[in-house]
Parts: C-alpha cells; structure tokens; sequence
C-alpha cells in the first residue's frame, strides 16, 4: 500500500516584518496546534495500522518546527528537504515517490499543498489550512500510480475542523 501524508506547517509568527520568509518561527497557535494534530494523526495512523517510513520537510523554520512535533508524535526524524519550500503540487509528490518506501509524510508550504491535496482529493479539499493533514492511500505499492489514478481512500484534518 502506497501512503502520502501532506502537512501543511502550522501557523506562523509575522510580527517581524524584517525576517527572512525562511527563518519565520511559529506563532502560539502553531505551537499549540502542531503537537495536537501530531497526536491525532498518530492515533489514526495506530487505527489504521500505517506505519509512515519518512518524514520530509521544507528547511523553513515553521516547517522544521512542525515537522518536529510530527516526529516526536510518530517516532521518526524530520528529513529536511530544501526542494520543499515553495515547491509546486508536482515537485511535492514527486519528491515523496523518490524515498522509494511505501508511507511518506510532507511538511511543506501553500500554494503547492493546496494544489496537490485539491488534486488527489478529486477537488473535494479546496484548502490546506495552516497544520491540515491529508492523508491519502493507494492500494498499489507503486508511487507511479499516485501519479496516474485517484487514491484508494483519503481522510482530511484541521485544528477546530473535529477529526
């Protein structure tokens, strides 16, 4: 079975204007809301007996940060990836078939994981709010065919959205 799990970062801190877009931390609500959705993923993940082989991430801080609490919550170690930050929808799949494991998590950014989850969810996502989780699953071990048919099954998560 082939998984993909798309995290878009957590909320992140804009009351330093003059900061690099790349060293942006996360704001309370990211760091309340990261360790939550962790968790939830985590348990849904256990109900469904995945079990996720990497972890990748953006070098973006809210990214990093993100993606730590994902690890921490998993039991893995954040894959840091700077082809992730700004990536489009074709280059965040892509470099999830590349690890050539069967579950791969994406700590990315918007536009793209907007783009991919609207994609893969046949349009039924229209938005990856900040620290949303889409979780997508084909039957096939193969990641070519993420590329060529709509997923077996998907599941949808957002802080205040209920699981």
């Amino acid at each position: 079975m082939t998984t993909l799990v798309l995290v878009r970062h957590a909320k992140s801190d804009w009351g330093s204007p003059s900061l690099d877009d790349n060293d942006r931390p996360l704001n309370a609500r990211g760091m309340r809301d990261a360790p939550a959705q962790a968790r939830r993923l985590a348990a849904a993940l256990e109900a469904s007996d995945v079990r996720l082989d990497v972890l990748l991430s953006s070098t973006a801080l809210r990214a990093r940060t993100t993606a730590v609490f994902f690890g921490a919550a998993l039991g893995l170690e954040p894959e840091l990836d700077p082809d992730l930050y700004g990536a489009p929808a074709s280059r965040l799949l892509a470099a999830a078939a590349e690890r050539g494991v069967d579950a791969v998590m994406v700590v990315a950014h918007d536009p793209g994981m907007t783009v991919l989850a609207e994609r893969l969810s046949s349009g039924a996502i229209g938005h990856m709010p900040t620290c949303a989780v889409a979780t997508f699953r084909w039957e096939s071990s193969d990641w070519d065919v993420a590329t060529a048919v709509d997923p077996d099954a998907w599941s949808f998560d957002a802080p205040g959205h209920g699981g």
